[in-house]
């Protein structure tokens, strides 16, 4: 099959489709995620949605008798279960005697821990529960399950990413770049703060069935961070991610489509890779072959060795000091 007939294939036109909005919205979203420093925070969403997964999958069994996969069905919970994620996050480190990436630990180990225990019951569990094959592809992804509604969703749910970054453009650009100013006049605060929230989980889990809870934070930090290469514009920022990421959708499930026993999940994400490393040379503002200049940078060096040592003395003088 070539790829002219692969492109008029009807799944793979859905799969394209899919792929394509789940890197649009990801790579949008995870602008925020990345000028915040929330990388690490984005990750603990993604391992956290799949206890909310299992638990909606679950409900869906015990009301209609029969387990539902659909993400009009899933994605709700993981949002649930992300939200409630970070919540605890934010309350657990609070405590003064909780350091933060203590507690995020903590939460990714409770959350995710808890979706492998149910995911296991569930596939080892006797009478067999209907509709319980395929739950694991949402670990490493599955493209290829992807329906026509499952793209309808997804869709939707970049519109109300949309929309809502439309309406809170002023205090989301303010509050990312300078919280405490943001709530000093009154337009930041625990709203924003849970705007920027609900945006993080949305911009993770519209792509869990396809890419994978394991390596979906790359597709929300690495069009980003490729972005940021470009532009010193958040909204040019916020453009050009969306589009690294529809590209690197589109490019990893053609790529997996013609070649056999290629996962889609993982060729998407080094297409991310890429285009990062690309613009991390290539950039025209920022990128390393057009900033670099060997003399500047022996400089920097020579400095840098010049100020430790100077340290160095500093210190060993004022040793001996005290040591008198």
């Amino acid at each position: 099959m070539n790829i002219t007939e692969l492109l008029t294939d009807p799944t793979l036109q859905t799969v394209l489709l899919g792929t394509a909005c789940i890197g649009a919205v990801s790579g949008g979203l995870g602008c925020f995620a990345y000028l915040r420093k929330q990388s690490l925070i984005g990750d603990v969403v993604a391992h956290s949605s799949l206890l909310g997964i299992m638990i909606f999958f679950l409900a869906s069994y015990w009301v209609t008798g029969e387990g539902n996969k659909s993400l009009w069905i899933l994605i709700p919970g993981a949002i649930v279960s992300g939200v409630v994620a970070l919540l605890f996050n934010n309350w657990l480190s609070s405590h003064p005697r909780v350091r933060e990436d203590s507690s995020l630990g903590i939460i990714l180990a409770i959350f995710f821990g808890s979706g492998i225990l149910i995911l296991r019951w569930v596939q080892r569990t006797n009478p067999p529960i209907s509709g319980r094959r395929g739950l694991d592809g949402y670990i490493f992804g599955q493209a290829a399950s992807m329906t026509q509604s499952d793209v309808v969703m997804v869709a939707s749910m970049g519109m109300v990413a949309a929309i809502l970054l439309f309406v809170f453009w002023k205090e989301l650009k303010a509050y990312t770049f300078d919280p405490l100013f943001t709530q000093s006049i009154g337009r930041g605060g625990f709203k924003i703060d849970l705007l920027l929230i609900v945006l993080l989980v949305i911009g993770i889990v519209v792509g869990i069935q396809s890419i994978g809870v394991v390596l979906m934070i790359a597709m929300l930090v690495t069009p980003a961070a490729a972005a940021r290469q470009w532009t010193n514009s958040l909204l040019g920022m916020v453009c050009l991610a969306a589009l690294f990421g529809a590209t690197s959708g589109i490019a990893g499930s053609v790529i997996s489509a013609t070649t056999a026993k290629m996962p889609t999940g993982p060729v998407i994400v080094l297409c991310s890779i890429v285009i990062f490393v690309f613009s991390l040379f290539f950039s025209s503002s920022r990128g390393i072959l057009f900033t670099w200049k060997p003399g500047k940078t022996a400089g920097r060096i020579e400095a840098n060795t010049a100020s430790s040592s100077v340290a160095k003395d500093s210190a060993s003088d004022s040793w001996n000091k005290e040591s008198r």
